[in-house]
């Protein structure tokens, strides 16, 4: 008995911990003191809780502080747990002028692209509740259609369960596919100055080019200390490890 009372007196004493923090970063902020706001919230961190909000003001104090890297690694954390929040997507915006590298972001093309333009409209939690809604709306055409005496109606109501029913399955297969692709997809912030890019995961290959700080990158595979990279515009090399800072 005493260990569950212990481990409560614990979890409320952390929640205090984390919440006299988020209080007292917030407060530095307003005041201007944004490298002491960026340290409370980072304590917060370490304590093991995270939020949306928590990233989020994290990131606006290293954007004041003129700190690239930082300021867009936490943008792309509260984004990951807070997807559809605009003023988040508009901050990451204004962070990723700063960086020094213009690489173009080339789209996917054909049935691909269509597949993930329509997928992505949602985060996967979200087609999950979207799928729900239309099983509800098939078990009350399907209850309907158990109940009704009159032909066109059950007509009606049957016609309704098969368009559900349908609707069921895609919002399922979209709730997989952005499922997948988030558990797939391995962005990462490049915190070094300057970072140069392999050919080989080896130092003595060619350099293909150099990154800067800021600048997205997404990893593909792990080789030791190296990790393979893709950047938006397709191009892909090796990179050490200790240049990057993986988001997920």
């Amino acid at each position: 008995m005493k260990n569950y009372l212990y481990l409560l007196l614990f979890f409320v004493s952390q929640s205090f911990f984390g919440q006299a923090n988020f209080d007292k970063g917030n407060d530095l902020y307003q005041k201007g003191q944004y490298k002491e706001a960026a340290v409370a919230y980072e304590n917060i961190l370490k304590s093991g809780k995270q939020s949306a909000d928590l990233y989020y003001n994290l990131a606006n104090s290293y954007y004041k502080l003129n700190q690239v890297a930082p300021a867009i690694y936490n943008y792309e954390k509260a984004l990951i747990l807070n997807p559809d929040d605009i003023d988040i997507a508009n901050n990451l915006k204004f962070a990723q002028k700063r960086t020094v590298d213009e690489i173009k972001v080339v789209s996917k093309v054909g049935f691909a692209k269509l597949l993930r333009d329509f997928t992505g409209i949602y985060h996967f939690n979200t087609w999950g509740w979207i799928a729900i809604g239309f099983a509800f709306a098939f078990l009350i055409c399907f209850l309907g259609y158990y109940f009704s005496n009159l032909t066109l109606v059950k007509r009606a109501f049957f016609f309704g369960m098969f368009i559900f029913l349908v609707f069921v399955f895609a919002s399922v297969a979209s709730a997989m596919f952005e499922k997948s692709y988030y558990e797939n997809e391995k962005p990462a912030i490049v915190f070094a100055e300057i970072a140069a890019v392999y050919g080989e995961p080896k130092v003595s290959s060619t350099t293909i080019l150099d990154l800067h700080e800021g600048t997205k990158v997404y990893v593909l595979e792990s080789v030791s200390h190296w990790k393979k990279i893709q950047l938006t515009d397709g191009s892909e090399g090796w990179i050490d490890s200790k240049m990057i800072k993986e988001v997920k």
